[in-house]
């Protein structure tokens, strides 16, 4: 079957957004107001920092503006992959600080166990699971990365599998990958209704949440801050700004992300047979190793999310909705498809999309204040906010409120992250980068210019 037949009629939409009810969206702000606390932005970030806001001051009066719908954006467009981690993995916190590892990797471990209770107290259904993940390996040097990956989990007391062989095809029967490396700590989200589920909390907890509200400028004024919106203003003594990978109102901020386009299939419902041919008979999510990766999962009526690969960056850091849907992505990842899974190669896919990641130099997201302490921020994800998310409003929060946390004194919360170039430079970097990381997965090499970044703790990751 041709790629283009496998591919006509994919629905361009999230798939994640058919599996909630979605309602009539919450009301546009239609007066000016004032509140102790406004958050600007629905996704993760934004609601996970209103409904903690809630729990420390429920006298508080606090308003979320979304410019759209909440979670229409990065929260919506994800994988759901929800790691134990604030700091994108083991090696990235061992690279980055050294000093620091083992309580980065102790605070995100907590973050995730924190997140599920939070759901189970709230009772939210966002699909929680934690079945682990698989990581892949379809080069040597790619399998050394994985034995590598196994001695830090070593060094920190994580919990792990690594599979080749009989072992890996039991877990995982691909003709492309040879080693595996599977952790059993780490779950999977539908995006769609965890969003849904923090939204309703909000709501039900007296969080003033106006959608279809985008906030145009943001201004110090005496005694607090000024936000404006289509005609109306929001005067609020504190603001959390959770934009993600919007062009942020502070002017300063915006070197600090560019936006990345990843893309996403979701293929038919799959039969159990079907999985069982690929050896793929557990919930766990999967993800190879190269700096271009895939990430992998199943979806509640097993179909399979296969994303990844393609990393964009459009010049001028552009956000056209239009970029969304990238026809010669979409082809290329159903070829990869079909070399992955021979006996899936007639699957057809039902839904292609695609999502915008804020991407910083160092591949984590970072927090700091603004306006004399009145405004927090948190950027830079990098495609690893679902998890983080909570614990960067949490750090926000910490930030507004002047207190010293274990949080808060963190080093990446302690120096911004190295800005982009202008353009052009910035998109000839980001090409010199990519070409030199599609060249290490080819070879196994590490060129000269990224071991210089990796010294000056400048990446380029997804």
């Amino acid at each position: 079957m041709e790629v283009k037949e496998k591919l006509a009629g994919a629905v361009t939409t999230p798939f994640w957004l058919s599996t909630v009810e979605q309602g009539p969206a919450c009301p546009a702000l239609s007066g000016s107001v004032d509140c102790d606390l406004a958050v600007i932005g629905g996704g993760f970030t934004g609601l996970w920092s209103a409904l903690k806001a809630r729990e420390r001051d429920p006298g508080a009066r606090i308003v979320l503006v979304e410019a759209a719908r909440c979670g229409g954006e990065a929260s919506g467009r994800n994988g759901g992959f929800c790691a134990p981690s604030i700091s994108h993995g083991v090696s990235n916190a061992l690279n980055r600080w050294p000093d620091e590892a083992e309580r980065l990797i102790r605070l995100g471990r907590e973050n995730l166990d924190e997140l599920a209770r939070d759901l189970d107290d709230y009772q939210i259904d966002g699909g929680f699971e934690r079945s682990g993940k698989l990581n892949i390996a379809a080069t040597p040097w790619q399998a050394d990365g994985l034995k590598s990956m196994a001695r830090n989990y070593d060094r920190f007391g994580i919990e792990y599998s690594l599979l080749e062989g009989d072992a890996l095809r039991e877990r995982f029967d691909s003709p492309v990958y040879s080693t595996g490396l599977f952790e059993p700590n780490y779950a999977l989200v539908n995006p769609a209704m965890l969003v849904a589920g923090l939204r309703d909390c909000c709501i039900n907890r007296g969080v003033m949440l106006h959608e279809n509200t985008p906030v145009t400028a943001l201004k110090q004024e005496s005694g607090g801050i000024s936000l404006q919106t289509a005609g109306w203003q929001i005067r609020a003594s504190k603001v959390i700004l959770a934009t993600n990978a919007a062009v942020p109102l502070i002017r300063r901020l915006r070197p600090t992300i560019i936006p990345i386009f990843d893309y996403s299939l979701v293929t038919e419902p799959l039969s159990d047979a079907q999985l069982a041919g690929i050896g793929w008979t557990g919930r766990y999510g999967v993800a190879d190793s190269g700096n271009q990766f895939h990430y992998l999962r199943k979806t509640a009526d097993n179909r399979m999310l296969w994303a990844g690969f393609d990393a964009i960056y459009h010049y001028g850091s552009s956000r056209e909705r239009n970029l969304l849907y990238r026809e010669e992505t979409f082809d290329l990842l159903a070829r990869q498809f079909a070399e992955a899974f021979p006996s899936l190669s007639d699957v057809n896919f039902a839904y292609a999309w695609g999502g915008i990641i804020d991407t910083s130099a160092r591949s984590t997201f970072f927090t700091g204040t603004a306006c004399g302490g009145r405004v927090a921020y948190a950027l830079g994800f990098t495609g690893q906010g679902v998890s983080a998310s909570r614990f960067a409003g949490l750090t926000m929060l910490d930030l507004l409120e002047g207190v010293e946390t274990e949080r808060t004194s963190l080093s990446m919360h302690r120096r911004m992250p190295v800005p982009f170039p202008p353009e052009p430079f910035r998109s000839l970097a980001v090409s010199m980068m990519q070409k030199r990381l599609a060249k290490e997965d080819a070879t196994g090499k590490r060129a000269m210019l990224l071991r210089g970044f990796d010294a000056f703790g400048i990446g380029f990751d997804s």
